[in-house]
This record gives structure tokens, C-alpha cells and sequence, in this order.
């Protein structure tokens, strides 16, 4: 199977799995892919491929996930669901590296097999740690700061808060993709990489991100369908509860 399919395959089962946790855990279910997407994202940036033409790492599409958690939190539970998202991000995020760093501490056993693995794929350096950390703080902060932005502008503007969707899912994440392409690879790879090579990981890495952050617009449309359903089930539980 070729590459360029199983990232087509990964991004649909991707979304879909967010739409899922959505309608049978609600934000809660959210919350706990946050969780997994960060820690496997960690990971799956580490290894590279060739696919639609691009030398490129995975974890792009898990990574856009979390953009789209938080779009579909503003959306249909609030700007204060969505920022907590990004504080569960930041926190696992750091968590993780933290642990996983402290696993090269340890003297292996002689008949140990898998420490010099393990080190291979978690020693990053503290610098790409640093920035990963900083920049998806200041990525998705800003995310949900101008979900909201756009959807208030729209809302006075047309007098309908229900209208363009599209637009605050599609105008925010695009900006914050952007932002987060040009400072994260600016902030991990400045002086190692000349200045030619830098531009063009941006741009690379900037088409990628288009694609994943307009593909997702269905998801989160099917999400505020679903949040109703969810609130009445919810409702109806607390009334057979008291």
C-alpha cells in the first residue's frame, strides 16, 4: 500500500474517530483524544516519508486533530471547553516528554533488548522539545482565540450565529497552522538549516497542513449536528438521576 493512501486512510479514520469520541463520550471523550493524539504525535514526528511528491514527517494529521478538537469545542461547548483542551495539551505534552526523558536514566539490565531502541527514538534534544512545547501553546491559544474573533464578527455582521461555520473553522486554523509551521521550524531547526532550506520546510509543511485543516470542515459541521442529541441525552440522564 502506498503512502500517499495510507495518510488519505489515516486522515479519514483520524476525523472520524474525533466525530466518534464526540458523540458518545462528548467533551469528555474530546479531552481524552487530546490525550492520545499528543503522546502518539510525539512519537509518529519521528519517523519520515516520501508521499505526494514531499519528504515529510508523520504526525501532521494527529496534530491537526487537536485543531479540530478545539474548533469543535468552541463550537458547540464553549471558548472556556476548547482552552482547556489546549491546557490538557500543554500538560501532556510535557508530562510525556518528561517521563520519556527520564527513561535514559536507568543502568539496562544485561539481557535488556530494548533500552538502546527506546533511546534512539526519545532522545530528542532539549531544544525541539522546548519549542514543541511553546509553539503548540501559542498555537492553539491563539486558535481559540480567533475561532471566537471571526464567529462574533460573523454573528454581528449577518445576526446568525449559526452561520459561517466554514469560515471560523477554515480562517482560524489555517492562521494557526501557519504560525505554527513558521515557528516551530524556525525555533528547532534556526542555525542548523540554512535560511533557503528553512523557507522551503515552511512552505512544504504549510501545503500539507491546508489540506488537513480543509478536510476537517465536515467533521466539525457533523459534530454540531450531533452536540443536540448529545445535550438531550445528557439532560434526560440527570432527570431519571434526581
Amino acid at each position: 500500500m502506498s503512502n500517499e493512501l495510507l495518510l488519505i486512510l489515516s486522515l479519514v479514520l483520524i476525523y472520524t474517530c474525533v466525530v466518534l469520541f464526540y458523540r458518545f463520550l462528548g467533551k469528555s471523550g474530546l479531552y481524552c483524544w487530546t490525550v492520545l493524539a499528543t503522546i502518539a504525535a510525539n512519537i509518529e514526528v519521528l519517523i519520515v516519508v516520501n508521499a505526494f511528491g514531499m519528504e515529510q514527517t508523520l504526525g501532521n494529521i494527529l496534530f491537526a486533530s487537536t485543531f479540530l478538537v478545539t474548533d469543535i469545542l468552541s463550537e458547540t461547548e464553549g471558548k472556556r471547553a476548547a482552552n482547556k483542551a489546549v491546557l490538557i495539551g500543554i500538560l501532556t505534552s510535557g508530562v510525556f516528554i518528561l517521563i520519556s526523558q527520564s527513561w535514559m536514566l536507568y543502568t539496562p539490565n544485561a539481557s535488556d533488548w530494548a533500552s538502546p531502541a527506546i533511546a534512539s527514538v526519545f532522545s530528542n534534544t532539549p531544544r525541539l522539545m522546548l519549542s514543541s512545547i511553546i509553539v503548540y501553546a501559542i498555537v492553539q491559544a491563539f486558535d481559540v482565540f480567533a475561532y471566537h474573533a471571526i464567529w462574533a464578527r460573523t454573528t454581528k455582521l449577518c445576526n446568525d450565529s449559526k452561520k459561517f461555520l466554514w469560515l471560523r473553522n477554515n480562517g482560524s486554523t489555517l492562521v494557526s497552522q501557519f504560525f505554527n509551521t513558521l515557528l516551530y521550524t524556525f525555533a528547532a531547526f534556526w542555525g542548523v538549516y540554512e535560511f533557503k532550506t528553512l523557507v522551503n520546510i515552511v512552505l512544504s509543511s504549510y501545503i500539507i497542513f491546508i489540506f488537513t485543516s480543509l478536510l476537517d470542515t465536515p467533521a466539525v459541521y457533523m459534530a454540531r449536528k450531533l452536540s443536540p442529541s448529545i445535550n438531550r441525552e445528557t439532560e434526560e440522564a440527570g432527570q431519571k438521576a434526581a
